[in-house]
């Protein structure tokens, strides 16, 4: 039986692949969760399976992380913890270079201490599970779009936040030990997700809460930020497709093929509000929009061109943005309300 480890599995993305992993391997899933404000305590306390276990603790802590690894043994790594909130790396970027690049140091070393006996030479034990190392990361190291064109996986890195470049860092990072090491290590940029579970301060979540307490719709500067959006699920498939089949040093992006405006999002959203829960006075929720001064740097447009992971490994979204946003709706409805 695989061990296998997936950091930040309390968070929005970590535990809905647990999820998935559960329901589609046989292996052990061990959850390493910090569970700070982003994390779902529910998730990380109430859910219990035989081929579960949580861990509590931080990817800044060196040596936890290679007391971790010596103790469990682990053959597979899901690397999702992350500072992801842009607004909160304006605010406080430290955080954000302290976990998302420090944090993936730690866990790269330690595994590469653990699995390898020196550079490009697994240690025998690892010669028929094979091990993989996979650090998943965003769409926003590549910086911003204009109308026209797709991130691919040669687009050169141009982060525009603390948060994308604490992300590219890692980036980097990872491909260092990949080249300098031979260390089995993939990368996975990914499109904005949405689903169950994620943060109430992501947009999605806004806007479903702020319309159903009655009070104003923020949406920054004119609303005409695009982005791709993936639903959650067609995400953890596409992660546990490159872990298990990626080669060596590849990376891929991963996107929905959703591109949508911000302002969009927000007035479909409140569409179906109508029909599902009307307000009490009758009157649309879009009437509660409102716009609010632009987050600094706020990168125009995102789009990513998926044709690699759909080519070489077969994948695609199985979710359009219509039938996902259903789903994410009727759940939030149902958290909310409750």
């Amino acid at each position: 039986m695989h061990k296998t480890l997936v950091t930040g599995g309390a968070g929005f993305i970590g535990s809905n692949l647990i999820e998935y992993l559960l329901q589609h391997t046989s292996d052990h899933i061990y959850n390493l969760d910090k569970l700070t404000y982003a994390a779902d305590l529910d998730f990380a306390h109430g859910f219990k399976h035989d081929r579960l276990t949580f861990i509590k603790g931080d990817i800044c802590d060196a040596a936890f992380i290679k007391e971790l690894f010596e103790k469990h043994q682990f053959d597979k790594v899901y690397h999702l913890a992350a500072e992801s909130h842009v607004d909160n790396s304006i605010e406080n970027p430290q955080v954000f270079v302290e976990t998302n690049v420090n944090g993936t140091f730690n866990l790269l070393h330690a595994a590469y201490q653990l699995w390898m006996d020196q550079p490009h030479i697994l240690k025998p034990k690892y010669h028929t599970t094979l091990p993989r190392f996979l650090h998943i990361s965003t769409d926003e190291v590549y910086g911003s779009l204009q109308d026209d064109g797709f991130f691919t996986e040669t687009t050169p890195y141009a982060p525009s936040s603390p948060y994308s470049a604490s992300k590219a860092a890692s980036d980097h990072l990872v491909m260092s030990y990949v080249h300098t090491y031979g260390f089995p290590a993939v990368i996975t940029n990914c499109s904005n997700n949405y689903g169950p579970r994620q943060h109430d301060e992501k947009l999605i979540p806004v806007v479903i809460r702020k319309a159903l307490s009655g009070v104003s719709i923020p949406i920054y500067g004119d609303g005409k930020n695009v982005r791709d959006w993936l639903y959650v699920t067609d995400h953890c498939q596409a992660l546990y497709t490159v872990l298990e089949n990626a080669a060596i040093g590849e990376n891929y992006n991963v996107g929905g093929k959703n591109e949508i405006k911000n302002i969009d999002i927000a007035h479909q959203i409140c569409t179906m509000l109508d029909q599902l829960q009307p307000r009490d006075d009758g009157q649309p929720y879009a009437s509660q929009i409102t716009y609010v001064k632009d987050r600094p740097g706020h990168d125009y447009r995102y789009a990513i061109d998926p044709s690699k992971i759909e080519e070489e490994l077969n994948w695609q979204p199985q979710e359009t943005f219509a039938s996902g946003i259903k789903k994410t709706v009727a759940w939030y409805l149902k958290k909310y309300n409750s």
